[in-house]
C-alpha cells in the first residue's frame, strides 16, 4: 500500500501560488491591474470570493470568464493565475487529468519575464497531478523544474519533501532517505513543527520499508508532534503508517490504529484517507466485519467516483459554453459592423437596391440561423451517442464485476486468508476499470503534446502478457495535422486497442506509421486469433472504426484469419 505523505498537497500548492500573488504586488497592485478592464474585474473579485468561500464551481466559472475577457498580448501574467486558480480547483475535486491540461496551458503562456513564483505554482500542480496519477516519473520531473524557480528556503524544503514522497511512491527509499536526512537537520524544518512532523513521518516509513528498526520512533515522534499541534490530516496520516507497521507483527494493534484512521479521516471527511484505512481494517478483520468493511468500501469508492466525474463533466462544459459565447459574441459584433457600413453605402442608392440588399440579408441570416440549428443537433446527438456507450461500458464492464464482489463477499467466508486476497484484487480491478472509462472519456490532448498522449494512451494497453510495439512516429509531424484528424486517429488507435484487448489473445502489437505524399497511412498488426467476416462485421468497435475514417474522406482496409492474426491498415489525406 503506498501512501501519499503530503499532509494536504493541494495547501502546499495554494502557499507557493499566494506567494507568488504577493510578490507580484510588490511590483504592482491587483487594484492597479485590473482598473484598465473593468470586465475583467468584475469577473476576478467574484472568482476570488467564490474561491475563498469554497464555492468551487462559481470560482472556476469566474476564473474562465476573466480569463476570456484578457488579451493574451498584455494581460499573459493574469490569464496564467486564473488558469492557476483553475488547475488548483479541478485538482481539490480529484480531476488530475483536467487539472494537468489547464496547467499545460498555462505553461505554453511563460514568457522569460513571467513571474517565477507563477512558474514554481504551475509546475508543483503538475507534480502533484502526476504524483496522484501514479506517474512518479513525472511528478519529480516537475516539482525539480519548481525547485529551480524558487529562491526561498523554506519552501524550497517543502518542494523537497515533495520530491521525496514521490521517491517513495516509486518505491526507491534510498533516494528518499537521502533527500529526506537533510531536511531533519534544516533550521526552517526543525522550527516548523508541522514540517517537521511530515519529514519525520516520511523518513520513519522509508526505514519501515526497508526493514530498519528505527522506523518505529519516527513514526511515533511525528505522531506526537501532530497531535501537539492538532494537526489532523497528519495524525490521519500518521495513524495510519503505525497501522501498516504493526499489519505483520501485531495485527491488534494494526487494526486499532486502522480504526483510529478511520475515526478521524472520517471526522475531517478525507475520502481517500478513509478508503485507506477501510481497506486496512478489512485485512485485519474476521467473519461479518470484513464483510461490513468490504461493503462500505465499495460504497465509498462509488460515491467518489461519481462525485469526481460530476465535476469533470461540469468544468468542462462551464469551459465549452464560456468559449462558445464569447465566440457567439465576436459574430454579432462583427456582423452588426458590416451591417452598419452596407446601411451607409446604400443611403444614396435607390429603392431597387435597398430592397435587394434587405432580401440578401434575411436570406444569409436565415442560413446562418439554418446551419447553427443543424450544429446544435449534431452536438445533441454525439452527446447522446456518447452517454449510451459510457452507460453501457458501465453496465457491461463495471456493473458485473460489482455484482460478483457483493456475491463472493456475501457468500465467502471472508475470514480466511486466500479469500480476503480474493476479495482485495476484485476492489484493485473493479477501481482500475472505473479509471480506465474515466481516461477513454476524457478531452484528448490536440496540440504539441499530442504524439505523448498518444504514446501515453498505447502504453496504458501494454502488459507483461502483451507488448506493443510503435515505429515511424517520429517521422511524422503531427503539427502539420488538422485537431479533428488527430483527434480520430487517437480514438481509431484506441477503439482498435480495445478490440485487441476484448478479443485477440494476443501477445505482440506493431503500429507502424508511414507518410505518403499528403496521406497518412497506418498499419497495425498482431499476432492473436484473428476474425472471420462475419465477426468482424458483427463487431461495434470495428464499425466505429469504420465510421470515424469515412468522416474524414480515409479508406480502410481489414485482413484477418482465423488463428493467423489481425491486421488493419487505413489511410487518410493530411
Amino acid at each position: 500500500m503506498k501512501l501519499k505523505k503530503l499532509n494536504s498537497p493541494f495547501l502546499i500548492s495554494l502557499i507557493l501560488l499566494f506567494t507568488g500573488f504577493i510578490s507580484c504586488k510588490k511590483e504592482s497592485t491587483i487594484a492597479t491591474q485590473i482598473k484598465s478592464n473593468p470586465h475583467y474585474q468584475q469577473h476576478f473579485l467574484r472568482a476570488e470570493k467564490h474561491f475563498e468561500n469554497q464555492v468551487y464551481d462559481s470560482a472556476f466559472y469566474y476564473y474562465n470568464e476573466s480569463k476570456l475577457v484578457c488579451n493574451e498580448g498584455t494581460d499573459t501574467e493574469k490569464i496564467i493565475y486564473s488558469l492557476l486558480k483553475m488547475a488548483v480547483i479541478q485538482q481539490i475535486q480529484g480531476d488530475y487529468m483536467s487539472s494537468e491540461t489547464t496547467a499545460t496551458e498555462a505553461i505554453s503562456l511563460f514568457q522569460k519575464t513571467t513571474n517565477r513564483y507563477y512558474k514554481c505554482a504551475v509546475y508543483n500542480i503538475l507534480g502533484i497531478n502526476y504524483e496522484r496519477l501514479y506517474d512518479y516519473d513525472n511528478a519529480i520531473l516537475y516539482y525539480n523544474k519548481a525547485l529551480n524557480q524558487i529562491p526561498d528556503e523554506s519552501q524550497k524544503t517543502i518542494l523537497t519533501n515533495n520530491i521525496a514522497v514521490a521517491y517513495i511512491g516509486k518505491n526507491d527509499y534510498k533516494s528518499a532517505l537521502q533527500l529526506l536526512l537533510p531536511l531533519t537537520l534544516h533550521t526552517n524544518i526543525s522550527n516548523d513543527e508541522e514540517n517537521n512532523a511530515r519529514v519525520l513521518d516520511n523518513l520513519g516509513y522509508c526505514y519501515f520499508k526497508m526493514g530498519d528498526a528505527r522506523s518505529l520512533h519516527y513514526l511515533n515522534t511525528a505522531l506526537i508532534i501532530r497531535k501537539k499541534i492538532k494537526d489532523d490530516f497528519g495524525i490521519t496520516t500518521s495513524y495510519l503508517n503505525i497501522a501498516e507497521f504493526y499489519k505483520k507483527p501485531n495485527p491488534v494493534l494494526s487494526y486499532k490504529y486502522a480504526q483510529l484512521a478511520y475515526e478521524k479521516a472520517t471526522k475531517i471527511n478525507n475520502v481517500d484517507d478513509r478508503l485507506k484505512a477501510i481497506a486496512l481494517l478489512i485485512r485485519n478483520s474476521v467473519g461479518k466485519e470484513t464483510k461490513k468493511f468490504s461493503i462500505l468500501h465499495l460504497h465509498i469508492n462509488d460515491s467518489i467516483n461519481k462525485a469526481r466525474q460530476k465535476a469533470k463533466n461540469q468544468f468542462a462544459k462551464i469551459k465549452y459554453d464560456s468559449k462558445k459565447d464569447k465566440n457567439e459574441n465576436l459574430e454579432l459584433k462583427t456582423q452588426k459592423i458590416e451591417n452598419a457600413l452596407l446601411l451607409e453605402k446604400q443611403k444614396n442608392r435607390n429603392l431597387i437596391l435597398s430592397f435587394v440588399i434587405v432580401f440578401t440579408l434575411i436570406i444569409s441570416i436565415s442560413a446562418a440561423n439554418f446551419l447553427m440549428a443543424k450544429n446544435r443537433r449534431e452536438k445533441v446527438k454525439i452527446s447522446y451517442t456518447t452517454e449510451i456507450r459510457i452507460s453501457k461500458k458501465l453496465h457491461d464492464e463495471l456493473a458485473n464485476d460489482v455484482y460478483q464482489t457483493m456475491a463472493f463477499a456475501e457468500t465467502q467466508d471472508l475470514s480466511t486468508a486466500q479469500n480476503k486476497e480474493v476479495l482485495l484484487t476484485s476492489l484493485d480491478t473493479i477501481y482500475s476499470r472505473t479509471r480506465n472509462i474515466s481516461r477513454e472519456n476524457s478531452t484528448i490532448e490536440a496540440g504539441a503534446l499530442f504524439e505523448t498522449s498518444l504514446k501515453e494512451m498505447m502504453s496504458g494497453f501494454q502488459t507483461n502478457e502483451i507488448n506493443i510495439l510503435t515505429n515511424g512516429m517520429d517521422t511524422i509531424q503531427w503539427n502539420a495535422i488538422n485537431s479533428t484528424k488527430k483527434i480520430t486517429l487517437y480514438r481509431v488507435v484506441q477503439e482498435l486497442l480495445v478490440n485487441m484487448k476484448k478479443h485477440s489473445q494476443c501477445s505482440l502489437v506493431v503500429l507502424t506509421f508511414k507518410k505518403n505524399k499528403n496521406k497518412l497511412q497506418v498499419d497495425y498488426t498482431d499476432n492473436g486469433i484473428g476474425a472471420t467476416l462475419e465477426e468482424l462485421t458483427s463487431t461495434n468497435g470495428l464499425q466505429n472504426v469504420e465510421n470515424r475514417i469515412h468522416a474524414i474522406k480515409g479508406t480502410l482496409n481489414f485482413d484477418s484469419k482465423s488463428n493467423k492474426g489481425f491486421r488493419v491498415r487505413f489511410i487518410f489525406p493530411i
